[in-house]
């Protein structure tokens, strides 16, 4: 594995976490508890390991960018209207990005304490807000190495 397998990993990951918020959704509505839990639970660990995964592609690339003196972050290669629907798609990816780190260990707390009220009350906010971040993960990923790579 090398620095540049890192993105598409991650994005497999957050892949992986939108599937795992979709089933637990369908199973709470289902009243299936336990298994919403399980589930849920498992969505954590998984966007955990992203988070470290994201991490450590930003460090390699900083040392590496420091050494030879090439930008941190990867260009984006679209031009015109898609440009503005990327950036507009990234900004608001970062910032919904940086509440869950805090909005989801909340609403976390409120289930493992026993306050399912807290804990509804806080997941109908919280969900979307996730699942949005899971989903245009994957999109930024795309956009920027497969769909619209800069030229090198």
């Amino acid at each position: 594995m090398t620095i540049n397998d890192i993105p598409a990993l991650n994005a497999t990951l957050n892949a992986i976490a939108t599937v795992l918020l979709t089933i637990g959704f369908v199973l709470i509505k289902q009243d299936k508890r336990e298994a919403h839990r399980k589930v849920m639970f498992t969505a954590c660990i998984v966007s955990a390991v992203f988070l470290i995964g994201y991490l450590t592609h930003k460090t390699l690339k900083g040392i590496a960018a420091h050494s030879t003196g090439q930008a941190i972050h990867t260009q984006f290669g679209g031009e015109g209207a898609i440009r503005i629907v990327y950036y507009v798609m990234l900004i608001s990816h970062v910032i919904l990005a940086i509440s869950i780190a805090y909005l989801v260990p909340r609403t976390f707390s409120f289930a493992i304490k026993g306050d399912f009220e807290r804990h509804k009350a806080w997941a109908k906010f919280t969900f979307p807000i996730w699942y949005y971040v899971s989903v245009t993960g994957v999109l930024v990923y795309f956009f920027l190495y497969q769909w619209w790579p800069a030229a090198h």
